[in-house]
């Protein structure tokens, strides 16, 4: 069972314990931080957590952000090249129907843990908490540095969409211009300054703004496939669900939809984002995952109308994979409408991802600010402090910009490169899924008498929705790593894997120098974490 390193750190966290009780027993407490309820409290106690940031967020706003930052229409439309290449509007359309139904296990597990312990940590506090004690440290702290990979290389890719869409419609306007790769790296470092300044600046406004995107969510969702169904050619119900391709060249059609659904993968990811948010949204022990799930439903009945509205619309396949903006959907749009029509259908998913971009950056700052929190990175005394005026953790928010901007001076505008950095942050994600669901399982099947009590629970059906979700997560993560095609060419590889590999080096050898002498992981500050 669960031990300490040292006898010290339980006196020592006994009395931080004690001191969190009598502060949070006081109504100045209260009243020192707007928005939170005494649920919130008894939450931030039972963890050691200290209340540093402000709870802006309610139901509704919770909602709209988890909506907005997984954006599923506006990623089908958007970045679903892979899955055209390998699999076709069939493989996609069918791929999205059973990668929705496996990460409903994943969401639902993640979301019962969201209740248990909802703090800004999520995954890597999680396998803290209820891994088994022997190995609760090193795991932790490993998944800890993977989400951090994950969320900094998700955030990356909504400013890289945001600038080639932009770029794109410049090019349907002028059909002279020509798009070198350094232009659509410049708007992506653009994009991502302006994202830097709302978010240090403008975070208390935040969440007004995601309601409005909600709105927008729906109404542009409408627009979209009603100006489609009216105006666009069709393919044959019968070419759109059963015509499967195989333009990677992989050895059968069955590979090549496998390898093809990292596209429905990527629209279904990222709900967790709502846990990264826990410490600023009201009651987040019933809020966040309901948030977490109300958005994964939400988003997949939009997804799959609007997944089945696209594909019938692609009449030449190949026509649209060679379009010159380098996306497919501008190619449906010109069948469509005039070039004045594609601008402004196009201006509805920039508008939505750049919102989506905006969320994205809190929840990876958030993130990395927490595992700064618990020591788990170099420069954690800098990265883990909070602006005492602006009440966000500043420096967090900037390094995740900086990274941001590194990514975009790689991948210069190479679709090979952007589809790797969606690799990387699926492959990364699903690790800490797989991590931290098998932890939770571990607990609920050796000692269900140790897990902390929640308002939002899968009851007796827990172990079964686990094992699922870990099976699945598991699938996932394998076929994050392949590439496009098969092919010896390097400009063909999926440099996901060494990006992967390098990460999980660093952070072992970072563990072994610094982090097994400073890192602790959160559990050593959980209330009832005791011998036994």
């Amino acid at each position: 069972m669960p031990t300490y390193d040292n006898p010290s750190s339980v006196a020592k966290d006994s009395v931080l314990s004690n001191d969190l009780e009598q502060e949070a027993a006081t109504s100045s407490y209260y009243e020192s931080i707007r928005g939170h309820t005494q649920s919130d409290t008894r939450d931030m106690v039972r963890m050691g957590k200290v209340q540093e940031l402000r709870r802006n967020y309610r139901p509704l706003s919770a909602l709209a952000f988890t909506v907005i930052i997984q954006g599923t229409w506006e990623v089908l439309l958007t970045a679903t090249t892979q899955g055209l290449i390998d699999g076709g509007p069939a493989g996609l359309i069918w791929s999205f129907v059973w990668t929705f139904i496996g990460f409903t296990f994943v969401v639902a597990s993640l979301a019962e843990m969201s209740s248990m312990a909802p703090t800004a940590g999520g995954q890597y506090h999680w396998v803290s908490e209820f891994s088994p004690p022997s190995v609760q440290k090193p795991f932790s702290f490993f998944i800890g540095w993977m989400s951090t990979l994950s969320w900094q290389a998700g955030t990356a890719s909504g400013p890289y969409i945001v600038g080639t869409l932009i770029r794109s419609s410049v090019m349907v306007i002028y059909p002279d211009y020509h798009a070198y790769d350094f232009h659509g790296t410049l708007m992506v470092i653009a994009v991502t300054i302006l994202v830097w300044v709302l978010t240090v600046w403008g975070s208390s406004l935040l969440p007004v703004l995601q309601n409005l995107m909600l709105v927008v969510h729906v109404l542009g969702f409408l627009v979209i496939v009603i100006v489609l169904w009216v105006l666009s050619p069709r393919a044959s119900a019968k070419v759109t669900f059963t015509q499967f391709t195989n333009n990677g060249n992989w050895n059968s059609m069955g590979l090549a939809l496998m390898v093809g659904q990292i596209s429905a993968i990527y629209a279904c990811i990222s709900t967790d984002a709502a846990a990264h948010m826990s410490e600023e949204t009201k009651d987040a022990g019933k809020t966040v995952p309901r948030a977490m799930l109300g958005a994964y439903f939400v988003n997949g009945a939009l997804g799959i109308v609007f997944l089945i509205s696209y594909m019938f619309m692609i009449v030449d396949l190949t026509a649209a994979l060679d379009d010159d903006s380098g996306f497919p959907h501008i190619y449906v749009f010109k069948q469509a409408v005039s070039n004045g029509g594609v601008v402004v259908l196009n201006a509805i998913p920039t508008v939505l991802i750049f919102a989506g971009t905006l969320s994205f950056n809190l929840s990876t700052s958030r993130q990395t600010w927490a595992f700064a929190r618990d020591e788990g990175l170099p420069f954690s005394r800098l990265l883990g402090k909070i602006h005492k005026n602006l009440h966000v953790p500043v420096n967090a928010i900037s390094l995740t910009c900086i990274i941001t901007i590194l990514l975009a001076l790689i991948n210069l505008g190479s679709s090979s490169a952007f589809n790797a950095i969606i690799s990387l942050n699926v492959v990364s994600l699903m690790i800490t899924y797989m991590f931290s669901i098998g932890a939770v399982l571990y607990r609920r099947i050796y000692h269900p008498e140790l897990l902390p009590r929640c308002r939002w629970s899968l009851g007796r059906y827990g172990v079964f929705i686990n094992t699922v979700g870990f099976l699945y997560a598991s699938h996932a993560f394998f076929w994050s790593f392949w590439p496009n095609y098969n092919s010896n060419e390097i400009h063909d590889f999926n440099w996901a894997v060494v990006v992967f590999a390098g990460v999980a080096v660093a952070s072992l050898v970072d563990y072994v120098v610094r982090g097994r002498k400073v890192y602790k992981g959160p559990v050593v500050l959980v209330q009832g974490w005791r011998n036994s």
